[in-house]
């Protein structure tokens, strides 16, 4: 069984390359966020700075990909939102039982994100377009749920999998002590 996990452990370099990416992405995304607010903002008060009708569009869709990428984030770095004051009362296997079904819950979640935020992408949003930029098409605007929800998974099956691991190897130990 310990081999079976060092096995997989050994794509574990794969995951932090996801994340960097989109800790990556995130970035660039609250940099544009700035750049095109400020460039709107300034536009309002300086008359040679331009300030286009579009920016508002825009940086509302640069934040939905930077929402919900964080919150994909969030799961690699276990700093999601979470319920612990009452882990001190409860047994510890009940906790890692609990983690578990709610690490399944959020696999089932990014699946759903996955098909359903691809589904609308696809089809409600491939037929429309942006007011303030007709050439740019309403799918970029459901795009980032699909996206995250690949994220998601990633992350999701990393901690399920470490939730596993644990699980396995603490009783492997138990048996040989």
């Amino acid at each position: 069984m310990a081999d079976f996990f060092k096995a997989v452990d050994k794509i574990r370099p794969v995951y932090d390359v996801v994340y960097k990416i989109t800790l990556f992405v995130c970035k660039l995304l609250l940099v544009g966020d700035i750049l095109i607010t400020s460039m709107s903002v300034v536009g309002r008060y300086v008359s040679f700075v331009p300030d286009p009708a579009w920016t508002e569009e825009i940086v509302l869709m640069l934040m939905s990909y930077m929402a919900v990428l964080s919150a994909a984030l969030a799961i690699r770095k276990k700093s999601h939102i979470r319920m612990t004051a009452l882990d001190r009362y409860l047994p510890s296997a009940l906790i890692k039982a609990l983690d578990i079904l709610s690490d399944v819950a959020v696999l089932v979640l990014a699946v759903i994100m996955i098909t359903t935020g691809w589904k609308y992408a696809s089809t409600i949003g491939s037929k429309g377009t942006f007011v303030s930029i007709p050439s740019l098409s309403r799918f970029w605007k459901y795009f980032p749920i699909p996206i995250a929800g690949v994220a998601m998974l990633v992350f999701e099956l990393e901690a399920l999998y470490e939730h596993i691991k644990g699980i396995c190897l603490k009783e492997r130990k138990e048996v040989q002590e």
